[in-house]
């Protein structure tokens, strides 16, 4: 029987497919049961919670940018779905992919950074600046040391951790109010690059290159998404089709990229020469993507179905032939009664989803589903368990795996109820005799 947590509890960990729970929110409980295996603990982090990007209702009437972009929803030059952008999974949390270092969204304008092998600064970083305005997901930089992009109105803000004698340089020829430091314990950062969208657009899709030298960026108000050189702050637009721009998603090789729109059309390139092949959902828009550790496959989850679908190439790269199979999560439908798929995580041994759903039953609402996965030959899904978090009705606002945990799939989530919890999910393939 899959591991449910009781009203009142909370999650602390898995052991083997057994998601453990405590009666309340504490490192004594961390410490009891996975901390004797990992060696550490990840304390919660707390903070001033917020909805990221509500949608509007009539009670509470949407920002003036966002209001003007509504009376135009249908133009076909400025495309608009600012009322569908609460239901696109944005990646409001990102661990470092080398270190033990989480970023995520706290606020509309600030974002915490929490360094976990700082034993002097056990204190999150806030990052802060004039031009960091309504925030919408944040990214890592591979193999850039500690630079984090972070997606708001107006363009992308780039920052860099700022060491003693080392103080990142800012890109010549910026504006005077880059170069601002955090503020917080530990490691500080500096704003070094402000990417500055067409026509002020606000940023809500992004990803960044395996290599760590290109960056995707997108909008729902455009249908072009840009690719930044941001070496050389420079950017160069693609388009296809009309509709805005839902999700962006590097495959883990580098040799393909994954773009989908608010109409239901996705495309697949290949990074080559730059080679695309354009696909139609019958089940609303592609509101999460997450690529295999292999890059040869690509889970997806659309805005009006309760099953996923997996995009499986059939030849080697630079080849787009690829076929789109349903991967099946009966449990939804017969544990929950929800009527479809909110967010999903895979982390990067291929092991573990993390899935939550919209409009379930009391009873599981809130709740993180966790699967264990097989990828040969094709995907399946098998239900672990559930996640719950701390305080009253807890909702998860974001969540996201660390790719390169060596001691298995590392799991962080956003609360509403204000924390950040981290749960290691620990089985016998990684370290257990």
């Amino acid at each position: 029987m899959p591991s449910f947590p009781q009203p009142g509890s909370v999650t602390v960990c898995e052991i083997n497919r057994d998601l453990v729970t405590s009666e309340s929110l504490s490192d004594d409980g961390a410490k009891e049961t996975y901390g004797k295996i990992l060696g550490m603990t990840f304390s919660p982090v707390p903070f001033q919670s917020e909805v990221v990007g509500p949608p509007p209702t009539p009670d509470r009437e949407p920002p003036l940018s966002s209001k003007g972009l509504l009376q135009s929803l249908q133009s076909l030059f400025r495309p608009n779905h600012v009322n569908l952008l609460p239901e696109v999974d944005l990646q409001g949390l990102s661990w470092h992919p080398h270190k033990h270092v989480v970023a995520f969204i706290s606020s509309s304008n600030q974002v915490l950074v929490r360094d976990y092998e700082d034993s002097e600064g056990k204190e999150p970083c806030i990052l802060a600046n004039e031009s960091q305005k309504g925030v919408k997901l944040l990214e890592w930089r591979p193999n850039g040391g500690r630079t984090l992009a972070v997606a708001c109105s107006g363009g992308i803000c780039v920052w860099s951790a700022s060491f003693p004698g080392s103080v990142p340089s800012v890109r010549s020829g910026l504006s005077s109010f880059l170069g601002t430091l955090s503020r917080g314990s530990g490691t500080r950062y500096t704003l070094v690059d402000f990417l500055r969208s067409h026509d002020k657009e606000q940023i809500t899709a992004l990803s960044w290159s395996p290599d760590g030298r290109y960056l995707a960026s997108g909008s729902y108000e455009s249908s072009s998404f840009t690719i930044w050189d941001v070496a050389q702050g420079t950017g160069t637009p693609i388009r296809r089709g009309l509709a805005g721009i839902s999700i962006l998603k590097w495959s883990t090789t580098g040799d393909y990229f994954f773009s989908a729109k608010f109409d239901g059309t996705f495309c697949l390139w290949e990074t080559n020469t730059w080679a695309s092949e354009s696909w139609s959902s019958t089940s609303g828009f592609v509101k999460g993507a997450s690529w295999d550790p292999d890059g040869r496959m690509i889970l997806l989850a659309f805005s009006k179905s309760s099953t996923l679908g997996s995009i499986h190439f059939a030849s080697k790269p630079p080849s787009l032939d690829a076929h789109l199979l349903p991967v099946e999560l009966p449990e939804i439908t017969a544990l929950t009664n929800s009527q479809g798929i909110d967010k999903i995580a895979w982390d990067a041994s291929g092991e573990r989803l993390a899935v939550c759903f919209k409009d379930c039953d009391e009873l599981y609402s809130g709740l993180i589903a966790i699967y264990d996965v097989r990828r040969t030959p094709l995907i399946s899904a098998s239900l672990i368990g559930f996640i719950r978090g701390p305080g009253e009705y807890p909702k998860p606002i974001a969540f996201s795996f660390h790719d390169k945990f060596k001691q298995g799939p590392l799991l962080s989530v956003c609360w509403s109820s204000g924390f950040c919890c981290t749960y290691p999910l620990i089985f016998r393939s990684h370290i257990l005799p």
